[in-house]
């Protein structure tokens, strides 16, 4: 069998699966016929039925128990031209290439550019200037370092498209019209590990806006890890599910959007989008005093737990220095973290915990009751169930490694399998909200659409909200999400990048892709070069019901020891693809949460469960790193399976920026870090498998490199200044190619930002603030990251990182944007303050100079002096996140800046010995030099100024 292809594919399976039958094992791809069983498609017993009936193009039909209709075309191009056709025969998502009048000037730019970057520093080479030799050298292994940055953010956004989810098409497939739903189970993770640093009402609102998402209740369940373990968390989420039964409800009759409360409240306009306009008005006024109540509730939980701690312990009569409990409002004992830290009730050390807050609902609609006295919000007309929702807080000891989120990560994902083991799983931060109602059916489209069964995860865009409206620290990074993983999409698809992504459960576990095409639309035929050719075939016990029963594993791509001890968790992997084949006519398997089941979810939390096993290596989010994230997707994409990235407007998902600069640069600096890591470490992408896309390679090199910039960028923000206080400069004297060269650079970088503005659907002003902060965050926190990764290579010392703090401590009443302009002193800080410094010095003393006669002309000088203050034009919104605030004039900045030049200048001019006589000799070399020098680094460092963010 040669799976590379389409052909191929339906050649095989219907060799596999034989004419009139299907095989019972039960999976898409026979694991009889030597297929891994990991496919995402109709369940065997159709797949002859589907790929006879499917012709070119089409989607063969399914019956009521399947719920995926394969894509057997082999046109991957999806152009979207779906006039004419009928509903039940398009697509569930199509893909639509990028304008050729912008992509195919964008292309030729990029080698027109290299080519004229190579002529340029190929001219620096040949024309030393022995007067500074060692700044020389220096200076073009900076130029070629920021070439070859340049080239590595570049060449992979050769082939950007957009994928477009037709949501419409989405439920004429999968919805029937008794409300019921064929769509796929789906469990999300929200994790939060500090309810102070996290503020823990943002994280009842993510989960109330989970609990009321368009998707079927009964397959949405809602997963909450609390690496705290505190009551307060537990108890907030408690609160929510109680709101959640008037929230929900209220979303659902009316169409609210977004159905995040706080921020469906803080809109100015509420559009109306139900079926009568009175009913809105009387049903919001209603909702919004729950709402007010609710969170006076959530804002007093850490009062009232105290408060009934104490009186629970003073009932007791305990005697000073026994353990002060933390009591629950049933007047048991929680066994997590206790108020008053205790042997086995405190942070890294207590009990694992799995509570289910709202159960599995049914799988019929339930009408509410009309209004009341007692209720007077009609809801008898609209369905009250809610999806399950679950908190779990794993087990913590000391002497063990936690691993951070990847662990809790690792830890929901078994819990979750034993509970409800949903074929595929969102994974968002507390502090993200689902914006878009509909943004789980958009995700599902690219995990059920044509191709789709070997794409791993399909990633969602960050958005943020509490971001002043001019974005000074970019929070926002609309270039890279926008951009580059835009780009990335035409290859082998877009990185992992933490929260927002959709990811299919078996990808997790070790399993291969049932095929390799890593080609993609751009280069089709790597998929027939790197194609697997066989498979190693699993035990034929997987063929019958009894075998699966018995908790057979001969089908796994790794050892059942590497999964753990738990069969239960194990047993769980054969139905993890698709709802089980053996399960009930309704085609859902139906959750059990008895007391067996709660005690096996405990069980494979335990701090213990993952010694000796494949979690954190081979199996799960992989561990060693603190950008868990990038290595996990990495490891995904080099055995060949694919991603996709989906960006919807209304935004899917919205989460909170760092409230300020301080927190911002520690948020960039774990970033910056994780990434050298992983190119210090056996995930360096230069020795991934060749299942790798070769541009996928090369995005994945300029992800764990770039950081290195930081060493360049220092010396070309400084040495320039420093150049006119020592006179020694880097060009001896340019040429008239020199500048022919430096045009060419520097405007084929402009139209190529233009022509990438254009498709990548962000404008100039976002563009440029990138760039802004790429300065800052090159000079703070990606130097920062370099020196912390040498040491632990070096000294084999492991790096710590605090929680990125969101929580307000400002008046956002007064000003919503007051915090991100309060001052909290970093080191980070300092490289800043010293190059602002620097460029203000040196730009003072080349002005002096010229004032004092050493230098008679002013453009002798004006391109360094041009350089320095275009450094500081970039370093702008660092000196006025330290020194201005929100609604301030920035007056105060420009007064620094002019204050200390004019002192400068003044004592150069007016202190002999610092410039020393016959200052004029030798004027015009000088200025030659200044004014060459500008023009190389100029050229070089504008190469990588917006490449990687």
């Amino acid at each position: 069998m040669a799976p590379g292809g389409g052909e191929g594919r339906r050649n095989g399976e219907q060799q596999a699966n034989g004419k009139n039958g299907g095989c019972v094992c039960g999976f898409p791809v026979c694991a009889c016929a030597g297929a891994a069983a990991v496919a995402s498609a109709a369940s065997s017993a159709d797949m002859d039925r589907v790929a006879v009936a499917a012709t070119e193009g089409q989607i063969g039909a399914v019956n009521d128990e399947s719920w995926v209709a394969v894509d057997l075309s082999d046109d991957l191009s999806g152009d979207g031209g779906d006039d004419g056709v009928a509903i039940e025969d398009r697509p569930v998502f199509r893909t639509e290439k990028i304008k050729g009048i912008l992509l195919h000037p964008y292309r030729v730019l990029i080698f027109v550019r290299l080519i004229a970057f190579t002529l340029f520093v190929i001219w620096r080479i040949s024309h030393r200037n022995p007067d500074a030799l060692w700044l020389w050298v220096t200076s073009i292994a900076g130029e070629f370092w920021f070439g070859f940055s340049w080239l590595l953010d570049q060449l992979p956004k050769l082939n950007p498209i957009n994928r477009v989810p037709d949501l419409t098409v989405l439920r004429q497939r999968f919805d029937r019209a008794d409300g019921t739903s064929r769509l796929p189970g789906l469990d999300i993770f929200v994790t939060t590990a500090d309810p102070f640093k996290e503020p823990i009402l943002s994280t009842a609102n993510s989960i109330l806006s989970i609990l009321a998402a368009d998707y079927p209740v009964e397959k949405n369940t809602c997963y909450l890890s609390d690496d705290s373990g505190m009551l307060l968390t537990y108890e907030a989420m408690v609160e929510a599910a109680k709101f959640a039964t008037v929230w929900v409800p209220f979303c659902r009759k009316h169409g609210i959007e977004p159905r995040g409360p706080e921020s469906y409240f803080e809109l100015k306009s509420h559009p109306y989008m139900g079926r009568s306009q009175e009913d809105f008005v009387n049903d919001r006024r209603r909702v919004r005093k729950e709402y007010d109540e609710f969170k006076a509730r959530i804002n007093g939980l850490e009062h009232d737990i105290k408060q009934r701690s104490d009186a629970y312990n003073a009932a007791r009569g305990l005697k000073d220095g026994e353990p002060r409990a933390t009591w629950m409002a049933d007047g048991s004992q929680w066994e997590g973290t206790w108020v008053e830290p205790s042997e086995n009730h405190r942070k890294g050390d207590h009990t694992g915990i799995v509570l289910v807050l709202v159960n599995h609902p049914s799988h019929s609609r339930q009408f509410g009751p009309p209004a009341s006295a007692d209720n007077p919000l009609d809801f008898s007309m609209v369905d009250t169930r809610l999806p399950m929702l679950v908190y779990v807080s794993r087990e913590k000891r000391p002497g063990f490694n936690h691993e951070k989120k990847a662990g809790a990560m690792n830890a929901l994902t078994r819990c979750s399998a034993v509970l409800t083991n949903s074929p595929f799983i969102l994974n968002l931060d507390c502090d993200h909200y689902i914006n878009n109602s509909q943004a789980l059916r958009a995700g599902i489209c690219f995990m059920l659409g044509r191709d789709s069964d070997t794409v791993a995860f399909v990633q969602f865009p960050q958005r943020f909200e509490g971001v002043d409206p001019t974005d000074l620290y970019a929070n926002h990074n609309r270039i890279f999400f926008d951009g580059t993983l835009r780009a990335l999409d035409g290859m082998q698809g877009p990185i992992y990048v933490g929260t927002g992504c959709l990811f299919r459960r078996i990808t997790l576990y070790g399993f291969d892709p049932p095929r390799i095409n890593v080609g993609g639309p751009c280069f089709p035929k790597l998929g027939g070069m790197f194609a697997k050719t066989k498979y190693e075939k699993p035990g034929l016990e997987m063929t019958t019901k009894a075998a699966v029963a018995k908790g057979k594993h001969g089908f796994l791509p790794l050892p059942k020891k590497s999964y753990g001890k738990s069969d239960a968790f194990v047993d769980s992997i054969p139905r993890a693809s698709h709802p089980s084949p053996f399960a009930n006519a309704a085609g859902d398997a139906g959750v059990v949460t008895d007391e067996a089941t709660i005690t096996e979810a405990v069980a494979v939390t335990t701090a213990a469960y993952e010694k000796k096993t494949g979690w954190g290596s081979n199996i799960g989010w992989v561990y060693g790193t603190v950008t868990e994230d990038v290595v996990t997707g990495y490891r995904m994409h080099i055995k060949g399976w694919r991603s996709r990235y989906c960006s919807i407007y209304p935004h899917a998902f919205i989460g909170t920026a760092p409230i300020n600069l301080t927190e911002r640069l520690y948020q960039v600096l774990r970033w910056s870090t994780g990434s050298l890591e992983i190119f210090f470490s056996r995930n360096n992408p230069l020795f991934g498998s060749t299942f790798l896309h070769p541009l996928q390679r090369v995005a994945y090199i300029n992800i764990t490199t770039y950081p290195f910039t930081a060493i360049f960028l220092i010396f070309y923000t400084t040495v320039p200044a420093l150049s006119f206080v020592t006179g020694h400069f880097i060009v001896q004297r340019p040429t008239t190619m020199f500048y022919v060269y430096l045009a060419i650079v520097l405007g084929t970088l402009l139209i190529l930002a233009v022509l990438e503005v254009k498709w990548a659907g962000v404008t100039v002003f976002e563009w440029f603030r990138n760039g802004q902060f790429w300065m800052t965050a090159s000079c703070s926190a990606y130097l920062a990251a370099v020196c912390q990764v040498l040491v632990k290579v070096v000294f084999r010392r492991d790096i710590s990182f605090k929680l990125t703090s969101k929580q307000p401590a400002g008046d956002e009443k007064k000003d919503p944007y007051a915090d991100l302009y309060v001052v909290r002193w970093t080191w980070l800080m300092v490289t800043p303050i010293i190059i602002i410094m620097v460029n203000i010095v040196g730009s003072a003393v080349a002005f002096a100079k010229v004032l004092d006669g050493e230098w008679t002309h002013w453009l002798k000088v004006a391109g360094g002096v041009f350089f320095n203050f275009w450094v500081l034009f970039h370093l702008y919104p660092f000196a006025k996140g330290l020194l201005g605030r929100h609604g301030k004039t920035p007056v105060v900045v420009l007064v620094w800046w002019a204050f200390t030049f004019v002192i400068t200048a003044v004592l150069y001019i007016n202190i002999p010995h610092i410039h020393g006589p016959g200052g004029k000799h030798g004027h015009g070399a000088l200025g030659r030099h200044a004014h060459g020098h500008h023009g190389g680094k100029l050229g070089a460092f504008e190469g990588e100024a917006y490449g990687w963010p």
